[in-house]
């Protein structure tokens, strides 16, 4: 039964010329709709230089100290458009080129503004501007023409950023290449040599000072001794006099007083000797009392005696603590230069004090030995006590004048030289004058101004210790700066002398900034300004854009075959045909009932038997759209495809599923079933992924996509023409054929509910005459 009804039916598609040519026709227009659509689109983005865009300059340029190069970008993107041809570059003036875009002469047109390189300069400047570009645009005159132009405006910016790096790169290349020649020059040498010359006396200079203050500090010290000593010394006097007064019984109760503190130490000194000096007078007149009481009570002048030589004997430590203190000033001298003129006559003088010191003890010693043997011959022999009274009194005049000596070269010597080179310590020991009054209350009032004296002096100490440290620094500073200078001179030069390991990295070093520097610098600023270049690794690679489009026309060119052949075709079989099938002549016996499907089925044509009858041709003449379109796809417009019995066999299957799925709609439900063919059309357009990325869609459609079968076929042609990832094809090719269960099931079974309905729609519209 399906093969008569075939067989009929390709017998009325040959019967004259007419339906030959249409049937010729019906496989051919869905082909032309797919070659025109890819032959269209086959390298649109390969067109664009038809495009015309407007480029006005009105760039000023720009030069500044720090870059001693006129830049002017806009110069440079002129030059770089007039060797692109990506787009129609046309260069005008600014308003011709805005006007232009409101006309629609020019599709677009970029304007460079005249600050427009001070502005990208700014880059160098605490107050940054963001350099921009005026891009005018035309969008109504077509939709993917912003888009294009948009790629040219990008492809602008993209060389301006190039251009700006490579010309600042170059730059700064070209000034280091010039500092590097210059530092190689024989003036850049000299003057190398005069600075090392210049540092090195700077080193020498900070390190004399330093040591200049290192023996200021010393001095200091020295002094601060001498008044420790001169204050003790006072105070032993004062202790001495008033002993005196005890042991004698005098009962004068305090010390004769200072006549006025001296200004200074050098005063100082001079009062303690005078008031040792007034103690000896004492001591003398005490001496003779005692001596005198011996006829009395000789008992009582021995113990005075003892007591008076112990009194002189414990003063000799007093003496000793002043030579420590002028030997120590004595070494504070000698640390001072040679060239110092005062140096020597200082030592001299401190010597001549030193001797006459020692020449002082020496009497204090006999005098007070003569007083211990005194006290044991006055009770013994009256002559010799005699004697040893006027040899003890000669001996108190010779240690007054060993005193007299040491105040007289003191004041005459020593004095003029330390009030010369420890003026402070003089001045601040002279302001302790005031306080001595009498000579009971000295040793107190020197304890106290010897203790302030010492606190400032040792400030003072610190203070020169600090300096001193930071002079010897600073010369250590200095002194490493010329190492490094030789270093780098050295190895500038290019000598190799087998020295240290870093002396070879400085040289290394030198070596590749050298090598850097003499570089190309425009081919090094051509690498910075681009350090990354992208290599693109095509995977499953498609030859042009034509090609990447042809599985979507071709699938869309198949539907539309569909629809068009069942808006040509008859989907029903009349009654005289299943007469003629069945072998009944021309009409189906009266009791077959009204006309429609299923009303010959009780002479053995079925419902099934007329869809797949009828089917048939549909089929025959969609494989032949199929194959035509994928053949001229391949071997007509040259599209890739690597597996073309695979791309064919896409074409066939799509064929079948898609005239199977119209032929059936039309078959169920007549007109409004051609309907739902093109909204079905429509939705896949829209909904396949074959334009634009699916992730791209609303969400609506990526939930459809799965659903449709656009795009599982176009997803196997894809597979076909660059290759398939795994069973990539084979299940798209699955994928499609399932279209074909749900199709079958409504021709086949779930029509027949519907198909009384279905003949009253028709006739109902039929009856319209015009529908």
């Amino acid at each position: 039964m399906i093969w008569g009804i075939f067989k009929r039916d390709m017998c009325h598609a040959t019967r004259n010329v007419i339906a030959v040519i249409v049937s010729m026709g019906l496989v051919v227009v869905p082909a032309l709709y797919a070659w025109f659509n890819i032959a269209a689109s086959w390298d649109p983005y390969g067109n664009t230089k038809a495009l015309k865009v407007a480029v006005a300059n009105n760039d000023k340029g720009y030069k500044s100290n720090l870059i001693p190069v006129r830049v002017n970008v806009g110069e440079t993107i002129i030059s770089t458009l007039h060797a692109n041809d990506q787009l129609d570059w046309q260069f005008v003036k600014s308003d011709k080129a805005i006007d232009g875009v409101k006309s629609g002469e020019y599709y677009a047109a970029i304007v460079i503004p005249k600050g427009f390189s001070a502005d990208m300069m700014t880059l160098f400047s605490p107050d940054i501007k963001h350099a921009q570009l005026k891009y005018y645009l035309n969008e109504k005159i077509n939709p993917i023409a912003p888009h294009i132009t948009d790629q040219g405006a990008t492809t602008v910016v993209n060389t301006i950023d190039k251009t700006f790096a490579k010309t600042i790169a170059q730059v700064g290349l070209d000034l280091a290449s010039s500092i590097l020649h210059y530092s190689q020059s024989p003036q850049m040498a000299e003057y190398m040599r005069n600075l090392n010359g210049n540092l090195t006396t700077m080193a020498d200079t900070l390190s004399g000072a330093s040591q200049q203050v290192t023996s200021y500090s010393q001095l200091l010290g020295s002094a601060n001794d001498i008044v420790d000593s001169t204050g003790k010394l006072l105070a032993s006097a004062t202790k001495a006099g008033k002993q005196a007064q005890n042991a004698l019984k005098q009962g004068k109760s305090g010390a004769t007083s200072l006549t006025s503190a001296g200004a200074n130490v050098t005063s100082s000194v001079n009062t303690a000797l005078d008031q040792v000096s007034g103690a000896f007078d004492q001591v003398a007149a005490k001496v003779n009392k005692a001596f005198d009481a011996i006829g009395k009570g000789s008992d009582t002048a021995a113990s005075q005696l003892t007591a008076l030589s112990e009194q002189v004997s414990s003063g000799e430590s007093l003496y000793d603590t002043y030579i420590t203190s002028l030997n120590h000033m004595r070494e504070s001298v000698e640390q001072l230069p040679d060239s110092d003129s005062a140096k020597q006559a200082l030592l001299e003088a401190i010597d001549r004090e030193i001797t006459l010191l020692e020449a002082a003890k020496g009497d204090s010693q006999k005098l007070a030995q003569q007083l211990k043997d005194a006290s044991t011959q006055v009770t013994q022999d009256t002559a010799a006590a005699e004697r040893s009274r006027k040899e003890i009194l000669n001996r108190i005049t010779s240690a007054k004048q060993s005193i007299s000596n040491v105040r007289d070269d003191y004041a005459t010597n020593v004095k003029p030289k330390i009030d010369a080179l420890a003026s402070t310590v003089s001045t601040l020991i002279s302001q302790t004058d005031s306080m001595i009054t009498q000579l009971s209350g000295t040793a107190d009032g020197l304890d106290d101004m010897t203790g302030d004296v010492g606190t400032n002096v040792t400030s003072i100490r610190s203070t020169l210790g600090a300096i001193a440290k930071k002079l010897d620094s600073s010369a250590a500073t200095v002194k490493e700066l010329i190492t490094k200078l030789e270093t780098g001179g050295n190895a500038g030069d290019g000598n190799s002398d087998g020295g240290d390991g870093d002396n070879d990295a400085d040289s290394g070093e030198s070596d590749e900034l050298r090598a850097l520097a003499t570089a190309n610098a425009s081919t090094l600023s051509t690498l910075i300004s681009a350090p990354v270049a992208l290599h693109r690794v095509s995977v499953y690679p498609i030859a042009n854009y034509g090609s990447a489009m042809a599985p979507f026309y071709t699938i869309l060119s198949i539907w539309v075959g569909a629809i068009i052949l069942c808006a040509m075709l008859k989907v029903t079989i009349s009654d005289r045909e299943k007469a003629h099938v069945l072998g009944l002549g021309d009409t189906l016996p009266r009791i077959a009932g009204p006309s429609g499907p299923g009303n010959a089925s009780r002479w053995g044509l079925r419902l099934d038997h007329e869809y797949f009858g009828r089917y048939a041709i549909f089929a025959l003449l969609a494989l032949l759209q199929g194959t035509l379109v994928c053949l001229g796809d391949t071997y007509f417009l040259g599209v890739q495809a690597n597996h073309a019995l695979q791309f064919l066999a896409v074409g066939w299957l799509a064929a079948l599923v898609f005239s199977n799925i119209v032929y059936t709609l039309t078959v169920s439900f007549g007109d409004i079933g051609k309907a739902v063919a093109v909204v079905l059309l429509v939705m896949q357009v829209a909904g396949s992924g074959g334009t634009f990325p699916i992730e791209t869609l609303p969400k609506f459609f990526q939930m459809l996509y799965p659903f449709l079968p656009f795009p599982h076929a176009i997803d196997a042609m894809h597979a076909a023409m660059a290759g398939s990832y795994g069973n990539e094809y084979l299940l798209d090719m699955v994928y499609l054929s399932l279209f074909l269960i749900p199709s079958l099931l409504l021709g086949l079974v779930l029509r027949k509910p519907v198909i009384r309905l279905n003949n009253w729609v028709s006739r109902n519209l039929e009856s319209t005459k015009v529908m």
